[in-house]
């Protein structure tokens, strides 16, 4: 005995010194506390194992060590509890102190019909016998109460709790050999001496384990955490595996805790049968030694125990179970409320059960659908994928990932016939049998949303043909085929279309555009592509043009098409023509510079006058390609000042005195002149032929003022072009300028053609007027060209008509161009205006116009265009009467 309390006293005082050290250590409260319970059990413990020595020679049956001796196991009973991962309450708390008294009673049996009942016959007091068994029984049944808790637990302090509840087994059996050796006097064995001292120690060197210093972090979570800790760290490969291998082990002891706890969910039962079959071999061998009465109450109490265990589990399966129809019957409402068809049908597709909902949507009744086959109702082009998904979720094939839930699309017949696009969702459903959830939703509304939108995509929202963009995909797929080489591509543009929105309005033009795209429609052949480019514009494609003559004839056919008759529209007749462009496709060009093709063949029939086909030749790229460099130049020639002016004097035919002069731009590129004609047309395309004409305005004012100054009183005149006009603040460009240079209004004369009076008629007029309000005369160019009408001349107060000199060079030579010229000179004086002649390049003509009456005239005969110095020289000179030359 006394090397046992040597041995017990060394054990517990390392085992509580470990724990009251380490207790500093844990992440948790909670651990720290159960070790705090533990460390004092264990010292408590060791104070009445070195004093029982002494009490033992007492005469009292339970001494003052045993007591001390139950206060420290109670210790550890409360410690090993506190090391669980929570407290059980209500309904587990119930259930674990059930579990722990049928444990505690099954163990009490076996050891009463193995061990005690021998020794009951022996002491012969029964007294003694209970006093002496009650310290035993104790330990018992606190470690039954916190074995439930511990073992299944899954924490830092897991392993403590688990050498710990070893130390409570220990203690429990060593004072179970010590009551029996007290009952029969003889001394314990010397195993029962090192068992508890063994447990102590276990759990001293748990103590100190790396495990009970981590947080306490299980399954998922602890992968997750480790994972973001070594990426934040920026972990190397090596704490990379360390991490894994942690990940694995906290993987393991998940799983040993899942295998203890079913362990432990059937440790009750197991008990029982095993203290039945003991009794049962016990009373076979020849009967039950001591007080039977209490051998019966106790399995009785177990008995009891196990049927009110078997009515709660009874309970909460019966609660569960209306739980889970409760969630069922929720989520088949869910499903009906949103409109979904709920059903369940076996992996074969007959319907078992179906909601309400397939009457409202479908139009079946339920009864008429069930018992019946799913694949009867759906598409048969669908009913394969479906069954193949089916058979894959089938539990007797290989479970696939995800195989537990599959979506599905397909077409559902409705009660109408009409195929109805669907989406549904299966679920695997084990309730006796093998079946499947389905939910279905109609996607009728959001099939025919994403036609819509795809056809908004691809078509345009005016005329309803193709737009740019399917135009363009279809003309590279038709290049990618084989034999793309037949292919062409032809380009069309409504002449005089927009006078229409002008006029008219765009909705009405947009009108125009679907009566254009109709009669487009009907001349083009079934297999072209027809679409709209984009604004008047219109492209048809030729997939099988097996020769040139073919996408001619087509094009041709479509100019005869718009211009055939007049389209109606807002109540009046609009006539219109059409410029076509036609490309072909060969083996090297691309789709995009097949379409480019197009479009400039088009645009070169537009410059030619319209109503006319062009194809394609290889100088119209080259063309365009100069016109952008030469705008190009251009812009940098009016930051370099390239341009200068000269100036063409006008003289009074019958003085033959300089009266005018009109300002002409002249551009140098380097030390080549480049022709007005060449840069003037795309100035006006690209606007730059604004700040041209600004600079020659101010220029021009500018040196006119000041011959004005040398009091040499002649006027300036100046063309406008259409974009001049319309620019913004061009009426205060002008007046900026005159009020700049000092020039009278009453010396400018600005000339605007005919041309430009008919488009835009209204804006040009209120334009000129308020031009003519800051006193600035007006002239009309190129007179008689036939674009306007005489009644502008009373809308518009010109002061001057110049001739145009096609009529000039006629004189003499044509009589109807001679009787032209008299009809206009007469008219202007009738009107009251001044008549310019212009192109007088014969005496003859000038000799005619003298003779009409026509008062001024201009031209290489009279003086040809000179810079400001030439004209220096005729200050103060008159013209000769009779020029015979330049």
């Amino acid at each position: 005995m006394i090397v046992g309390a040597v041995a017990g006293v060394t054990a517990a005082a390392f085992a509580a010194f470990s724990l009251f050290a380490a207790a500093r250590r844990p992440s948790d409260r909670a651990s720290a506390l159960a070790w705090r319970w533990l460390a004092a059990g264990s010292a408590t413990w060791l104070v009445g194992i070195a004093v029982r020595p002494l009490a033992d020679g007492t005469p009292f049956v339970v001494t003052f060590a045993d007591l001390v001796l139950l206060a420290g196991t109670a210790m550890l009973a409360v410690g090993t509890g506190l090391c669980a991962v929570r407290q059980a309450r209500g309904q587990a708390l119930l259930r674990d102190l059930a579990d722990a008294y049928v444990c505690a009673a099954s163990l009490f049996v076996i050891g009463w019909v193995s061990l005690f009942g021998p020794a009951y016959r022996d002491a012969g007091d029964a007294g003694t016998f209970a006093v002496t068994l009650a310290s035993p029984l104790l330990c018992l049944v606190l470690a039954c109460a916190v074995g439930p808790a511990v073992v299944p637990a899954r924490r830092s302090a897991w392993p403590v709790g688990l050498a710990a509840l070893a130390v409570l087994a220990a203690v429990t059996a060593s004072e179970t050999v010590t009551a029996l050796a007290r009952l029969t006097g003889d001394e314990p064995p010397l195993g029962q001496v090192w068992l508890a001292p063994a447990a102590f120690l276990l759990l001293a060197a748990v103590a100190w384990s790396d495990r009970t210093a981590r947080p306490d972090i299980s399954g998922e979570d602890r992968d997750e955490a480790a994972g973001d800790a070594m990426a934040e760290a920026g972990a190397e490969p090596g704490e990379q595996q360390e991490t894994e291998s942690s990940a694995a082990e906290g993987e393991t002891e998940e799983l040993v805790g899942q295998t203890a706890s079913s362990l432990l969910s059937a440790a009750p039962l197991v008990l029982v049968v095993a203290a039945a079959v003991v009794v049962l071999l016990r009373v076979l061998g020849g009967g039950v030694q001591g007080p039977v009465p209490v051998l019966a109450l106790v399995s009785v109490s177990v008995v009891v125990v196990l049927v009110l265990r078997l009515f709660v589990v009874l309970m909460e399966t019966g609660r569960m179970r209306r739980l889970v129809d409760l969630g069922e019957r929720q989520l088949h409402d869910l499903a009906e409320s949103t409109g979904d068809v709920v059903l369940v049908c076996d992996y074969e597709g007959v319907v078992r059960e179906i909601g309400e909902g397939v009457e409202t949507t479908y139009g079946y009744r339920p009864e008429d659908i069930v018992g019946r086959r799913i694949f009867d109702y759906i598409h048969p082009e669908d009913v394969p994928a479906i069954q193949v998904a089916m058979r894959a979720m089938s539990l007797d094939e290989e479970p696939a990932e995800n195989a537990g839930t599959c979506m599905v699309a397909c077409r559902v017949r409705a009660s109408d016939g009409t195929w109805r696009p669907t989406e549904s969702v299966a679920t695997r459903r084990v309730r006796g049998e093998e079946l499947l959830l389905v939910t279905t939703r109609d996607v009728s509304d959001q099939e025919a949303l994403r036609n819509q939108v795809a056809h908004l995509t691809f078509h345009d929202g005016v005329t309803g043909l193709p737009n740019r963009a399917y135009f363009e995909e279809r003309t590279r797929e038709v290049l990618a085929r084989p034999g793309a080489g037949a292919a062409a591509v032809v380009f069309l543009d409504l002449d005089g279309f927009t006078a229409v929105n002008d006029s008219v309005g765009h909705a009405s033009g947009d009108y125009l555009l679907g009566q254009a795209a109709r009669r487009l429609r009907a001349a083009v052949r079934a297999d072209d592509t027809l679409a709209r480019w984009g604004g008047d514009e219109f492209a048809v494609l030729l997939e099988g043009a097996t020769d040139a003559q073919t996408a001619v004839d087509l094009a041709e056919r479509l100019v005869r098409t718009v211009s055939s008759e007049p389209f109606r529209v807002a109540d009046r007749d609009v006539a219109l023509t059409a410029s076509v462009g036609v490309a072909f496709a060969d083996e090297d060009v691309s789709s995009a510079d097949l379409i480019r093709n197009a479009d400039v063949a088009m645009a070169r029939a537009k410059e030619l006058g319209g109503r006319r086909v062009e194809v394609f030749a290889a100088h119209m790229h080259t063309d365009v390609v100069r016109r952008l460099e030469l705008a190009a130049d251009l812009q940098r020639a009016l930051l370099e000042n390239q341009f200068a002016i000269e100036y063409q004097p006008v003289v009074d035919l019958a003085t033959s005195r300089v009266t005018a002069v009109e300002a002409l731009v002249r551009w140098w590129r380097g030390s080549a002149f480049v022709p007005p004609e060449l840069f003037l047309g795309p100035a006006e395309d690209t606007g730059l032929i604004v700040p041209l004409s600004e600079w020659i305005l101010r220029e021009a004012c500018r040196e006119v003022a000041s011959w004005h100054a040398s009091s040499w009183k002649i006027g300036l005149s100046l063309n406008l072009s259409a974009r001049q006009i319309m620019a913004p603040r061009f009426v205060e460009s002008v007046e900026s300028a005159l009020s700049e240079s000092g020039l009278p209004p009453s010396a400018l004369t600005l000339e605007v053609i005919e041309e430009m009076l008919v488009e835009d008629a209204e804006e040009t007029v209120n334009r000129l007027s308020e031009l003519r309000e800051l006193g600035v005369r007006l002239a009309i160019d190129d007179f008689g060209t036939g674009y306007a009408s005489l009644a502008l001349l009373r809308q518009l107060p010109v002061d001057m008509i110049k001739i145009d000199p096609s009529f000039v060079s006629g004189l003499g030579r044509d009589e109807t161009l001679t009787l032209l010229t008299r009809t206009i000179v007469r008219l202007g004086h009738d009107l009251g205006l001044i008549v310019v002649a212009e192109g007088i390049e014969r005496q003859e003509q000038l000799e005619l116009l003298r003779e009409m009456g026509c008062t001024r005239g201009q031209g290489f005969l009279v003086a040809r265009p000179m810079a400001a110095r030439g004209v220096d020289s005729l200050m103060h000179t008159d013209m000769p009467s009779m020029p015979s030359g330049v």
